[in-house]
């Protein structure tokens, strides 16, 4: 079946945001029409999607590994960003 168009979009977005000029939330708005919070969710939906990772598993790996610590140092008590930040 494939991704939806707006699922390949956010994740092509993910790809390419921290090489563009600008808040990433006003990214999220100007180029998808979204709130950022519904982006926020959309995206997270699509960490677990199978055809997500099929379509870009490099990305999809990133964002989950970047979750995967934020849930560790949240159970740890400790911030995500490291020590002392």
């Amino acid at each position: 079946m494939g991704l939806s168009e707006r699922d390949a979009a956010i994740l092509e977005l993910e790809r390419t945001a921290w090489t563009l000029p600008g808040r990433k939330d006003d990214l999220v708005r100007e180029r998808l029409g979204l709130a950022p919070t519904t982006y926020r969710k959309l995206l997270a939906a699509l960490l677990d999607d199978p055809e997500a990772i099929a379509y870009d598993p490099l990305v999809v790996h990133r964002l989950r590994r970047a979750r995967d610590e934020r849930r560790r140092a949240r159970y740890e008590g400790r911030s995500a960003d490291g020590p002392g930040r």
